[in-house]
């Protein structure tokens, strides 16, 4: 084990006072504080007051004025040669008060002393100076140190310590990276390692905040403007909404027109017309839009639009006009009253009815059957009679039926839908029976149903 031989050589100095009036004070050199009740300096213990004093392993040896941080394996020797010498001085302005003996010469442990030529040996990693002391070796700048090109020379007492660059770390001789992921990063989202360093990145939709590690939303909305019609906003995202009439389209940002005439053949009655972001109905000619989708026939008739000439009438159907004569009668027939028509010559009207009553109606196309669509009744009932309804003509493909209803009346029944636009004259006869006078009459009703092109 390596010791050190310390030489204490203590000097006192004692400085009196000429004057008693005046104030005395006194003043100790550094590592010393004053001592009133002894009246001398006294040293300052730094190894007790500094809890790190010594770094890198060193223990703290105090010396009067000082301290030295040596090897723990280090022996102190303390030389008995000191003397105490005393001198006096005149009373200064300010005394400079007894001190204790001056600090020992120390020499690390190992190293012989000559009582007579004091030759100094040191330890490793220190050099003795032109005053024969044991000085530090600072490999650093002597360039005897070991260190890498990469690594930074840090010099200590008797020694050095080699030093990676910031994001480094020692392994054996080298500086390798420090993989500073894996340990403590503090990045919010995710940490990417780099040579020497690392980079805190942050998920689609945030960004990096000023601290570089925390991690805050990106308004999508006012930064791209990604959203073709209407952007929200969300933490981390943002979301699109299209116009009413329009949808997101695969990409989520696009709209594209929602084709509602493709939804159903019910939207429009008649036709319906897509348009961007909207649709809109149509009706045929003859027809005017009745709220956003039915079809309301225009009645011509009323409205004055019909090109009908004075001698002929005008009669509405669904989806149109058509015009008759006023006078429908035929020879041997003569009007009689509107729409009635008599044949009053016996010769000319045998076998024909005696009267001919005109009548119009419309109905729709493709109407759900069966259906009663018209009563045929008698104007005069005789007492005695009995009445017998039958369709004359007009009834060749059996598309009707006349169903009695009591002695004065019959409905006409449509057996079989009717496509548009037609027109079908059917003739309604109404036989009577004079059941005193045992005689017969018949009176003729001429109906004219028009068809409607559509079932509208």
């Amino acid at each position: 084990m390596l010791g050190i031989c310390v030489c204490l050589c203590a000097l006192f100095t004692h400085v009196l006072s000429q004057e008693a009036e005046e104030p005395i004070s006194y003043t100790c050199t550094e590592g010393y504080e004053y001592d009133s009740v002894r009246e001398q300096c006294r040293d300052i213990d730094e190894c007790a007051l500094l809890d790190d004093a010594c770094k890198g392993g060193m223990q703290c040896i105090n010396h009067f004025g000082g301290y030295l941080c040596l090897p723990k394996n280090a022996v102190i020797y303390v030389s008995k040669e000191a003397t105490d010498v005393v001198s006096e001085v005149g009373p200064p302005v300010a005394p400079v008060a007894p001190v204790q003996p001056q600090p020992p010469r120390l020499f690390p442990a190992g190293t012989g002393v000559s009582q007579s030529t004091r030759t100094m040996q040191c330890s490793p990693g220190f050099i003795v100076d032109d005053q024969n002391l044991c000085r530090d070796i600072d490999e650093c700048a002597s360039g005897r140190h070991t260190c890498g090109p990469e690594q930074s020379c840090i010099n200590t007492r008797g020694s050095f310590t080699c030093q990676c660059p910031q994001g480094y770390q020692r392994s054996g001789e080298h500086c390798v990276d420090k993989d500073e992921c894996s340990q403590t990063h503090y990045c919010m989202h995710r940490c990417v390692n780099a040579p020497g360093s690392y980079r805190c990145e942050c998920n689609v939709g945030y960004k990096l905040a000023s601290n570089n590690h925390s991690c805050i939303d990106v308004n999508e909305c006012d930064v791209q403007s990604p959203c073709q019609h209407h952007c929200y906003n969300l933490m981390g995202s943002f979301l699109c909404q299209c116009e009413q009439g329009f949808e997101l389209a695969h990409d989520s940002v696009s709209c594209q027109d929602i084709d509602e005439c493709s939804f159903s053949s019910y939207m429009c009655q008649y036709q319906c017309i897509n348009s961007p972001g909207s649709y809109s109905c149509e009706c045929p000619e003859g027809y005017q839009l009745q709220g956003n989708r039915l079809c309301q026939d225009i009645n011509e008739c009323d409205m004055g639009t019909h090109n009908c000439q004075d001698d002929e009438m005008c009669w509405n159907y669904y989806g149109g006009f058509r015009c008759y004569p006023r006078n429908p009668c035929e020879p041997p027939y003569t009007k009689s009253s509107e729409n009635r028509c008599v044949c009053r010559s016996q010769m000319e009207c045998q076998n024909l009815p005696p009267s001919i009553v005109y009548k119009y109606m419309s109905i729709q196309a493709d109407r759900t059957v069966p259906a009663d669509i018209f009563q045929i009744q008698a104007t005069n009932i005789y007492a005695n009679t009995h009445n017998t309804f039958r369709i004359k003509a007009g009834n060749e493909e059996g598309e009707f039926f006349l169903r009695r209803s009591s002695n004065v009346s019959a409905m006409l029944v449509m057996t079989k839908p009717l496509t548009g636009p037609r027109e079908c004259v059917v003739d309604l006869e109404m036989v009577t029976h004079h059941l005193t006078m045992n005689y017969r009459t018949s009176s003729l009703l001429r109906l004219t149903i028009i068809v409607g092109p559509y079932p509208f």
